[in-house]
């Protein structure tokens, strides 16, 4: 999985589905990022959370009532 190479500490190899890595380059492509970088900022959240900078999990999201998402839109972008 991994390879050692002189210009960085590791070369990194993965299998991915095709047409989703197709999709994450071109997302990428206009963010201005190789996939390469990408994988570096995963690993240094990864690094700096100790774990995945996202839920991993089995239950569907919750839900925000009205209310809840009229408070949730306040508390972000101020009273409208």
């Amino acid at each position: 999985m991994f390879e050692r190479d002189q210009r960085f500490h590791y070369a990194f190899w993965a299998r991915v589905p095709t047409q989703r890595l197709r999709n994450a380059e071109e997302i990428l492509r206009r963010l201005g990022m190789k996939p390469g970088e990408a994988l570096n900022m995963l690993l240094a959240q990864i690094e700096l959370r100790q774990g995945l900078p996202f839920d991993v999990t089995t239950q569907p999201p919750r839900l925000l009532t009205a209310e809840q998402q009229a408070s949730a839109w306040t508390d972000a972008y101020g009273a409208y």
